[in-house]
């Protein structure tokens, strides 16, 4: 499994990222927000140690006796039991403790700890050292009810363990339905629009730059659908050329056919035109085989120089042209790695198309360098070259520049591009002083 850019991660990172939130909502901020409602507000910690002063105060000026009068009026007002004490635990009034209260000083509390009821549904009892002179003395009381916290509720509970949680549930959903359904949605709204010959691609959609599975897939219907518009573009094309250009030697045949020629022209004329229409047919099929299918070519060392020497042997035989109009300027080290049929068909489509251009005594020079692992040719004729804007019109098909002489289709240097590319190489074309220049580019055999 391919995990570089695998979907498996950020769906393990969202996952637990949702479990380590949740958990911390459950335990951490749960708890504190539980534990909250169990601690005195702040102005009740400031009124309960106002008692403490007070005592203080009663027990400086007025010693003993003053100071039960002031418990005993404490209890009274408050409805609870106080009690002052020493350092030692003992009664600083006449009143001494009795089993009881010495067990009540087991549970003491401070006023910032949390308070709660106890086991037997008793209130805490809260110690408050004396403000000015702690180690003196403390007051120790049982904590009113009407202060006692309310402590964690329903609703309390409802939000921390109930709400927050569902509302965290939801926003993992949300993530989850954007990173997946999503754009699952977008890819099915693609198809939809494909079944019914909508043919926009997703090149302008987030979803084709993203680097997973889904993005993956995302280019791979971009590229498919890409193939599917050229393959119509093609078909359309290849239609409306072939309609056009089977019609003209058509309408020949029938002017020739009506016409007061001999039996050997008549014979002649037809074989010419029947030739045409079956060279068109083939390039044009030979063309949509390369764009189509594209073939997989099993790649052989080839030496360049051998190729060239036959096919000027043939051009020179059918076109009457001397072989010196036509040098290599190649050894035999310049070995490329190609599949030899369709290296040899677009070299010599290369050869023919630059013959056809050619002046009058001009030459067609093949030469080239080695450049890393590849090996560049150029093939340089002396005719007329093609003005910059056309340079890469001339490679798509039936495209013939205006005044080009020949009877070509426009097919030859497309179906030359297409072969070369299948290997692994380039071709392009550069002016060059004078005629043009073809450039090839393909892989060296090591």
């Amino acid at each position: 499994m391919k995990l570089r850019h695998s979907l498996l991660w950020k769906l393990a990172l969202v996952q637990v990222a949702f479990c380590l939130l949740l958990a911390w909502l459950l335990w951490s901020w749960g708890l504190q927000v539980e534990r909250n409602t169990y601690f005195l507000p702040r102005s009740d910690r400031q009124y309960l140690a106002d008692y403490a002063a007070e005592a203080e105060d009663v027990w400086d000026y007025q010693g003993a006796p003053g100071l039960e009068r002031w418990r005993v009026g404490l209890e009274a007002r408050e409805r609870t039991w106080a009690a002052v004490l020493g350092p030692r635990l003992q009664s600083l009034t006449p009143t001494p403790l009795s089993a009881d209260d010495m067990g009540h000083l087991t549970f003491m509390r401070k006023l910032d700890w949390p308070m709660s009821r106890r086991l037997q549904d008793e209130l805490p009892y809260v110690s408050m050292d004396f403000p000015r002179h702690p180690e003196q003395g403390r007051l120790v009381m049982q904590l009113p009810e009407r202060l006692l916290p309310a402590g964690a509720t329903m609703t309390t509970y409802a939000l921390t363990h109930g709400v927050v949680p569902a509302l965290l549930a939801l926003a993992l959903g949300v993530l989850l339905y954007r990173l997946l359904v999503a754009p699952l949605a977008e890819l099915r709204e693609r198809a939809n629009a494909l079944r019914a010959d909508n043919l926009d691609g997703l090149a302008g959609s987030a979803l084709a730059h993203r680097a997973d599975e889904l993005g993956e897939l995302a280019r791979a219907f971009e590229h498919m659908t890409l193939r599917v518009r050229q393959s119509l573009a093609q078909q359309r094309q290849l239609l409306r050329t072939l309609s056009h250009e089977i019609r003209t030697p058509l309408a020949r045949l029938r002017i020739a056919g009506d016409s007061p020629l001999s039996e050997q022209a008549l014979r002649g004329r037809l074989g010419d035109e029947v030739d045409n229409m079956q060279r068109l047919v083939d390039d044009s099929l030979n063309l949509a085989w390369l764009d189509t299918e594209r073939p997989h070519l099993n790649a052989e060392p080839v030496v360049v120089a051998s190729v060239w020497e036959a096919l000027v042997a043939d051009a020179c035989f059918e076109q009457g042209w001397a072989p010196e109009r036509l040098p290599c300027q190649l050894g035999a080290d310049c070995v490329v790695r190609v599949h030899l049929d369709s290296f040899a068909q677009a070299l010599e489509n290369l050869l023919r198309n630059a013959m056809r251009h050619s002046t009058e005594g001009g030459r067609v020079t093949l030469a080239g360098q080695r450049e890393g692992g590849t090996w560049h040719l150029t093939i340089t004729d002396q005719g007329p070259g093609v003005p910059a804007s056309d340079l890469e019109r001339i490679f798509e098909p039936y495209v013939r520049l205006d005044g080009a002489p020949g009877q070509g289709f426009g097919l030859g240097l497309s179906i030359a591009r297409k072969a070369i590319a299948l290997q692994g190489g380039e071709l392009w074309a550069c002016p060059a002083q004078p005629g043009l220049r073809m450039h090839l580019r393909l892989p060296a055999e090591c």
